[in-house]
């Protein structure tokens, strides 16, 4: 059985020692915003447009610090999401209300206890030790 691919891209955001997470409301998870690239897009455009619609925040990516993750969803989907260290530009959060059921700042600790999958938890960890 041959897996479909999907990448999505989107961010990781920083403000003061904390994090931004979303709760998906489609896949009742704890995450990074992020979305599906569209035809002719890069990468940061899409985490740029990915965020803007999802928590309306404007931001800043540094483009070094790039993190990809790679994983199969109930054997149908080969997905890899990358994720880029961000800063907000902008304060005013607004949810997508059709996409996100929750949105909070968390220092990193607690960021790592509500993550919901342990390749994403291990994943920041990596950013931590980067941004150190």
């Amino acid at each position: 059985m041959k897996l479909r691919k999907e990448k999505s891209c989107g961010c990781i955001i920083i403000k003061n020692r904390k994090v931004l997470l979303v709760y998906e409301k489609n896949t009742n998870f704890w995450g990074f915003p992020k979305g599906h690239m569209e035809e002719g897009e890069s990468e940061l455009q899409t985490a740029l447009r990915e965020v803007k619609e999802e928590v309306g925040l404007e931001v800043e990516i540094d483009k070094e610090r790039r993190y990809e993750l790679n994983y199969i969803i109930r054997d149908e989907i080969d997905k890899t999401t990358v994720l880029y260290i961000a800063r907000t530009k902008s304060e005013e959060i607004i949810m997508q209300e059709s996409e996100i059921a929750n949105i909070k700042w968390c220092d990193f600790d607690e960021a790592l206890n509500t993550l919901t999958f342990e390749n994403w938890r291990e994943m920041f960890k990596k950013v931590i030790e980067d941004i150190k």
